[in-house]
């Protein structure tokens, strides 16, 4: 099982949008508007890195009013 953590910027006013329209999809664990330079923070889960990358590119990057991910796996050091 794969962890991280994705950073969402957003267009001006839809972090709440964005944050209610990512924590339905399947492998977000929480999703959270906050301030600072980034608007959404969510926390993922998946099997291997290829289905969390899928999960970014394919579904959470195609939420409208999103302008850019970063995404932070958690390492177990």
């Amino acid at each position: 099982m794969v962890s991280a953590y994705i950073l969402i910027l957003t267009e001006v006013g839809k972090a709440a949008d964005v944050a209610e329209a990512v924590a339905k999809i399947d492998g977000v664990v929480a999703a959270e508007d906050v301030t600072g330079p980034y608007d959404v923070v969510v926390r993922a889960q998946a099997e291997d890195v290829n289905e969390l990358g899928r999960m970014v590119v394919a579904k959470i990057q195609g939420v409208p009013g999103i302008d850019r991910t970063l995404t932070c796996p958690v390492v177990h050091l």
